[in-house]
C-alpha cells in the first residue's frame, strides 16, 4: 500500500481525512455547533480583550498576588503529593482486586466529582473540623487543628483533586496486562514488589496524567476550601479565592489573577492533549 493509499485509508473516525473534510455539513447542526463554540469563547475572549496589558506586570508583582500565588502552587503541589500517596494504592486495590461492595466505593470515590464543593467544604468542617467526628480527637489528643489553616487549604484541595488521580490511574491499570505482574508473583516477588517494579512503570503515564490533573483541579479550587479554610491573606487565601476578593475591589488584578489561571489551565490541556483528543 502506497504512502497516499494508506493517507487516504478509512479510519475509525468514519473514513479518511480528506473525506471528513469533504462532507457537507447539515446546516440543523452547524449552527447550533457554532453557537455553542462562541458561548465557549466568548467569556475568554472577553478575558483577553479586557485584560489591563499595560498595568499587568505590575498587577502581577504586587505582594498580594505573589502571596496567593505562592499559596496556591504550594498547597496544590502538597495536594498532589497527598493524592498520589493515596490515590494509586486505591486506584490498585479498585482495579486489581474483587471485595464485596466495590462498586459501592468507587462511586463513594468520585463523589467528590459531582459534590458541590461547598457541601464538600461543609462536610470536611463536620468531620475534621474542632468539634467534627474526628476532629475532635485530633485536637483533644495531638493539639491539631485543620480548618482556617493552610494545612486545611491543603486537606480541602486533596479532597476535590484525588478522585481525578484514582480514575485516571484505574483506567490506566485495567488497560495495561495484568499477567506482566503475575509473572513477576510467579518468580518469587511480592505483590508489593510486583507493582512496584513491574506495574508502575508501566502505568506511568497515567499516573503523571492523573497528577497533573489533580494539581490543575486543586489549584483552582475554591468553594470547598473557602468554606473549610476561609479567605486569609498569606494563610489561606489562594489565587481562587483572591480573584473573588479581588473582584470587588480591584477588579483589573481579579483580571490579571484571572489570566494566570487561564494560561495554566490551557498549558494543562496543552500537555494531556494526546492523552484524550484524537487526532485532527
Amino acid at each position: 500500500m502506497t504512502a497516499t493509499a494508506r493517507s487516504d485509508a478509512v479510519t475509525p473516525a468514519g473514513g479518511s481525512r480528506r473525506e471528513r473534510l469533504l462532507r457537507p455539513v447539515p446546516l440543523p447542526l452547524l449552527v447550533p455547533a457554532l453557537v455553542g463554540l462562541a458561548f465557549l469563547l466568548l467569556p475568554l475572549l472577553a478575558l483577553l480583550v479586557r485584560a489591563p496589558w499595560r498595568s499587568l506586570p505590575d498587577q502581577l508583582t504586587s505582594p498580594e498576588v505573589w502571596q496567593a500565588l505562592r499559596l496556591s502552587l504550594v498547597s496544590a503541589t502538597a495536594a498532589t503529593a497527598v493524592s498520589l500517596v493515596l490515590g494509586v494504592p486505591l486506584a490498585w486495590l479498585l482495579a486489581r482486586t474483587t471485595f464485596p461492595g466495590r462498586g459501592l466505593v468507587r462511586a463513594l470515590v468520585t463523589l467528590p466529582l459531582v459534590l458541590p464543593p461547598v457541601v464538600g467544604g461543609v462536610a470536611l468542617l463536620l468531620a475534621l473540623g474542632r468539634g467534627g467526628v474526628v476532629g475532635q480527637w485530633l485536637d483533644s489528643w495531638f493539639g491539631l487543628t485543620l480548618p482556617f489553616t493552610t494545612a486545611g487549604v491543603v486537606v480541602a484541595e486533596t479532597f476535590v483533586a484525588m478522585p481525578f488521580l484514582v480514575i485516571s490511574v484505574e483506567g490506566t491499570l485495567r488497560a495495561a496486562d495484568p499477567r506482566y505482574e503475575e509473572a513477576a508473583t510467579t518468580l518469587g516477588a511480592s505483590r508489593f514488589t510486583a507493582f512496584r517494579r513491574v506495574t508502575l512503570p508501566l502505568i506511568a503515564p497515567g499516573v503523571a496524567a492523573g497528577a497533573v490533573l489533580a494539581w490543575a483541579r486543586a489549584l483552582g479550587e475554591f468553594g470547598a476550601t473557602i468554606t473549610f479554610a476561609g479567605n486569609f491573606p498569606g494563610r489561606t487565601q489562594t489565587m481562587p479565592l483572591a480573584v473573588y476578593l479581588a473582584l470587588q475591589n480591584d477588579p483589573a488584578a481579579a483580571i490579571a489573577l484571572s489570566l494566570v489561571l487561564l494560561a495554566v489551565s490551557i498549558t494543562v490541556l496543552a500537555g494531556l492533549r494526546d492523552r484524550w483528543m484524537t487526532a485532527s
